[in-house]
């Protein structure tokens, strides 16, 4: 199940700022990943899902390594991954593994709220966290006892529909049914990411 999807940006305010003239919804702050140098703003898309918005934090310094996601060598936002919902994320590596795919193991993070307190949970990190599947298949994240933060993103907005494209859809659905989190891939040329979001000023279609 949907947990969140992530939209990776080089410029969080500017994408906050085309978000909200085609949507009429600005995102609203997450928090900070201290160590990573990055930060994020969310907006709720209903039903306990939400869009992460995340690109570099630019009152952090270097971090001395390489930003998630891709941040940082990236020069026009767009979708690259997602997250599913799950429990006992070792059960889960251990039965994607049997199906012959790896999620990587479940580690804990954290991030900083604007309210100087740490939100954390668990979840799953693949070595090569966008590989050939073209971050079609999720990573699975466990919030545990913290609060869900879709409950805090900005409301008013609703995702209509999300699905995948790739060169190999037959080869991606077969991961994702491994990893227990099926979506709809069509054919095409390259791999791609597609969400059509509802908003008070209209639709629009993110990739």
């Amino acid at each position: 199940m949907l947990d969140h999807l992530v939209y990776a940006v080089p410029d969080v305010q500017a994408a906050c700022d085309d978000l909200e003239a085609r949507l009429g919804v600005r995102p609203t702050l997450g928090g900070r990943f201290v160590q990573m140098a990055s930060y994020n703003h969310l907006l709720s898309l209903g039903g306990g899902a939400y869009l992460e918005v995340i690109g570099p934090d630019p009152d952090a310094d270097d971090p001395g390594q390489p930003r998630p996601f891709g941040i940082d060598d990236r020069s026009t936002p767009g979708l690259v991954t997602w997250a599913a919902k799950a429990t006992n994320l070792s059960a889960r590596v251990v039965r994607a593994r049997e199906g012959g795919f790896d999620l990587g193991e479940a580690r804990p993070l954290s991030r900083q709220l604007p309210d100087g307190t740490s939100l954390e949970w668990e979840l799953t990190m693949r070595s090569e966290p966008i590989g050939p599947d073209g971050g079609l298949v999720p990573f699975l994240i466990d919030w545990g006892e913290s609060r869900h933060p879709s409950q805090t993103a900005a409301k008013g907005c609703q995702l209509v529909e999300f699905h995948g494209e790739h060169p190999d859809p037959e080869s991606v659905m077969g991961m994702l049914e491994a990893v227990g989190e099926p979506i709809n891939v069509t054919l095409a040329a390259a791999p791609a990411m597609i969400a059509t979001i509802q908003g008070p000023k209209g639709q629009i279609e993110l990739r």
